[in-house]
């Protein structure tokens, strides 16, 4: 692609950070050269952010609800699968979807919440009185 072709679309990362791309000068040399983004990929990037932002909502909803407890909500908020979230805690994939269920969790020792809260960066006390409504305090 000719340098004077490159897009330079905005997008949410525009001001954060731009992408290095490999581009012809006037004399069909190849050289390095900064982009704000492109347009498609903007999108995509901006898709992504929806999806994560209703499995966030999801996860709110149930631990409202009372369907499953506060480590459902953390987890997807720090966009963390079960695989990271062991690897960050030490506890078995099956440990952590048992410990998703509001009656165990209750039950959990202060040991394995300062786990949990360690890894999601708050203090044992916001775990536990997470209800799903004071959602603006993680969000912003």
């Amino acid at each position: 692609m000719k340098k004077d072709k490159l897009p330079q679309d905005p997008s949410a990362l525009n001001k954060v950070t731009r992408e290095v791309c490999y581009v012809k000068d006037d004399g069909s040399k190849y050289e390095q050269s900064l982009s704000t983004g492109w347009k498609v990929k903007a999108d995509a990037l901006d898709e992504a952010w929806k999806e994560i932002n209703r499995r966030i909502e999801d996860a709110r909803i149930a631990v409202e609800k009372g369907e499953k407890s506060p480590v459902l909500f953390f987890m997807e908020l720090n966009l963390m699968d079960f695989p990271t979230l062991s690897g960050y805690t030490g506890f078995w994939k099956f440990s952590i979807k048992r410990h998703m269920k509001p009656k165990v969790f209750r039950k959990l020792s202060e040991k394995k919440l300062g786990i949990y809260a360690k890894a999601f960066k708050i203090s044992i006390d916001e775990l536990k009185s997470f209800d799903g409504k004071n959602i603006d305090k993680y969000t912003k």
